[in-house]
């Protein structure tokens, strides 16, 4: 049974499809077959017991019968002709009328013939071996008073002959309702499936020369439509991958060009003084040291921001789960402390739990914190506010233009203020991500008075759960 089904497996889809059919109508032509000479059967079976129930022999003819039998009579003519009459007693003795066959006595017939039924109906046999259908009633002889069992019997072959007509007939219309039903279910099967194969080439096709601007045309609302559609979209998110990998890879090699260069030119300047043997006086070479230094930190930085686009959950992020976001932002200020000494920072923080991945909550208000330190004037303050779920950072820096604001958030974009000053352009495009897939928003807006104010909104309570209290 298994090598059957494997060989079926290793069929062509269509191959299948088309088996499947004529299978499927072959059982069903089998099954109204069987049915359609059951009942035949059933129905020829029960006229004949009804044609033998309402034959009765004749006085005339029972008398007759049992004259030539027990006394030596003639024959007579009015003998019935299209059945087998035959006359049994209680002994179990028989007369067969002429031109009839004898049939085996059974022990129904002898009880009919005692007064122990009045009538029976059952199958029976000739002498010769022939099946025949018997109807045994109870009659009285005219003027003797003496009663028989009289039998009157037809031969099953009527019935047998026309059913076997009647299987082979229905042999040869199932014969020929399978084979029309394997060439209709091949061509059902090419037909349906020709969007497949469709579909099939231009997979192919895209596998084999990698281009995702391929559509497959949709046409009503079936599978095949479904199926296309699907495909279609995943080919444009291909796509948009694809385009958008193509440009991080073009934005990460601009943005790396120019401290690479800078480091090159500076390192080239300090080996080219150990080379000559001409020093560079201290402040310029402090200066030196200074600017690699700088430019080290802002590669580092740089490869920080890309490796972490570039994680496997950075799409769908990592496990989220409950946090204290006023927690975490007070982390956060420390680190920001440190990088803003000369900063003072003004801060508000109201309980506030939310769902999110901890360490990417932290990096990316970290990232918000880092712009307020990098954009603020010496001495300045930065306000730090969470209150009904929201975090506020504002600076008191130079601001961003109104119409810089929907730029803020693509990757590697950076304000005209912003060029001069160390940073890669993906802080905000990494703060927007982590936001986003907590469920939450961030907008940068200008401040009341000069400056920049960041707002996160994230949805939570202001009461931790009960597995955290």
């Amino acid at each position: 049974m298994s090598a059957v089904a494997g060989r079926i497996r290793g069929l062509a889809l269509r191959s299948r499809l088309a088996l499947l059919v004529a299978t499927a109508v072959a059982v069903a032509v089998a099954a109204v077959s069987v049915a359609c000479w059951l009942l035949t059967r059933t129905q020829l079976n029960d006229e004949l017991d009804t044609t033998l129930e309402n034959t009765r022999a004749s006085q005339e003819s029972v008398q007759a019968a049992w004259d030539l039998c027990f006394i030596g009579g003639k024959p007579a003519e009015n003998y019935l002709l299209f059945a087998y009459l035959q006359i049994v007693d209680s002994a179990g003795n028989r007369c067969v009328g002429p031109e009839s066959k004898a049939v085996e006595v059974t022990s129904q017939d002898i009880a009919v013939a005692s007064g122990l039924r009045k009538s029976a109906l059952h199958n029976g046999t000739t002498d010769d071996g022939d099946a025949v259908r018997v109807h045994t009633t109870q009659q009285q002889l005219r003027g003797s008073g003496v009663v028989l069992a009289v039998s009157v019997s037809r031969p099953l072959d009527e019935i047998s002959t026309s059913l076997n007509r009647l299987a082979l007939l229905l042999t040869g219309l199932a014969g020929i309702g399978v084979l029309g039903a394997g060439a209709a279910g091949l061509w059902v099967a090419r037909a349906g499936l020709r969007p497949v194969d469709h579909l099939t080439e231009t997979v192919e096709h895209v596998a084999r020369t990698e281009d995702l601007t391929v559509r497959i045309p949709v046409e009503g609302e079936d599978e095949i439509a479904r199926l296309s559609r699907s495909f279609n979209a995943m080919t444009a998110a291909l796509a948009s991958s694809r385009d958008r990998q193509a440009r991080l890879i073009g934005d990460a090699g601009h943005e790396l060009r120019t401290p690479l260069t800078s480091l090159r030119t500076n390192i080239e300047l300090l080996a080219r003084s150990e080379e000559t043997g001409r020093e560079i006086p201290p402040e310029d070479r402090r200066a030196l040291m200074a600017s690699v230094k700088a430019q080290m930190t802002e590669l580092a930085s740089l490869i920080g921001d890309l490796q972490e686009l570039s994680r496997p959950d950075a799409v769908q992020g990592g496990p989220l789960m409950v946090v204290a976001l006023h927690e975490i932002t007070e982390s956060a200020l420390e680190r920001a402390r440190l990088r803003g000494p000369e900063l003072s920072f003004e801060t508000l923080l109201r309980p506030w739990y939310v769902r999110a991945e901890p360490a990417a909550l932290e990096r990316a208000i970290v990232n918000v914190l880092d712009n307020a330190v990098k954009f603020s004037p010496p001495g300045g303050t930065v306000e730090v506010r969470l209150t009904s779920g929201e975090l506020t950072v504002r600076d008191h820096g130079p601001g961003i233009g109104v119409d810089e604001l929907p730029h803020v958030f693509e990757r590697f974009w950076r304000s005209s203020s912003a060029r001069a000053l160390p940073g890669s352009g993906l802080g905000l495009s990494i703060v927007a991500r982590t936001i986003q897939q907590a469920g939450g928003e961030v907008e940068l807006r200008p401040a009341s008075g000069g400056g920049t104010q960041a707002a996160i909104r994230l949805p939570g309570a202001a009461h931790p759960p009960p597995s955290l209290g």
